[in-house]
C-alpha cells in the first residue's frame, strides 16, 4: 500500500494510520517471505502465506496478487518473467532496497500495535475495582 501522510504523527513516523488497510496484514507477510526466500513466484508465496499470516482470516489469492501489483507499482518489489521448465512462464518477484525499508516500517508499526494490543488485554483483564456504594437520596415532590 502506498504510505499516506498521517495527520496525527510526525511526517516520517511509520504509523498504522498511514499504512492503509490493515485487514489481514497481507503486505508485511509478503515482504517478509520475499526477504527470507530471496525470490519467489506468486504460486509459491500463496502456499506459504497462510502459515505466516498474522491473523486467522483466510487470505485469498486475489488479495495476494493485488498486493504484489501494488508493491511493485510502489517500487517495493520487482518482477521478471521466467520460462517454466514444464508449463507456462511465470512471474518471479524479489524484494528491492525500498521494499526492505518498507518492511522495516512495518516492523515498527506492528511492534507499536503489539504494545497497544498487549496494553488493551492487560487493562481488560484487570479485576474491576470495587467502588464505595453511594446512597442516593430520593426526593419526592409535593403534588
Amino acid at each position: 500500500m502506498p504510505r499516506k501522510i498521517c495527520v496525527h504523527h510526525e511526517k516520517n513516523y511509520p504509523c498504522s494510520c498511514g499504512m492503509g488497510n490493515l485487514y489481514r496484514f497481507v503486505e508485511p507477510v509478503i515482504l517478509l517471505l520475499l526477504k527470507k526466500k530471496g525470490r519467489s513466484c506468486g504460486y509459491n508465496l500463496c502456499t506459504e502465506l497462510q502459515e505466516h499470516a498474522l491473523t486467522d482470516a483466510q487470505i485469498e489469492k486475489a488479495a495476494l496478487y493485488r498486493t504484489l501489483r501494488q508493491l511493485e507499482m510502489n517500487g517495493n518489489v520487482e518482477s521478471t518473467w521466467e520460462a517454466g521448465q514444464s508449463g507456462p512462464a511465470r512471474r518471479v518477484y524479489r524484494l528491492t532496497k525500498e521494499g526492505e525499508r518498507h518492511l522495516d516500517e512495518w516492523v515498527i508499526v506492528l511492534e507499536n500495535l503489539s504494545k497497544s494490543m498487549s496494553r488493551f488485554v492487560r487493562e481488560t483483564r484487570k479485576p474491576r475495582r470495587k467502588t464505595a456504594s453511594r446512597k442516593t437520596k430520593t426526593v419526592s415532590r409535593a403534588a
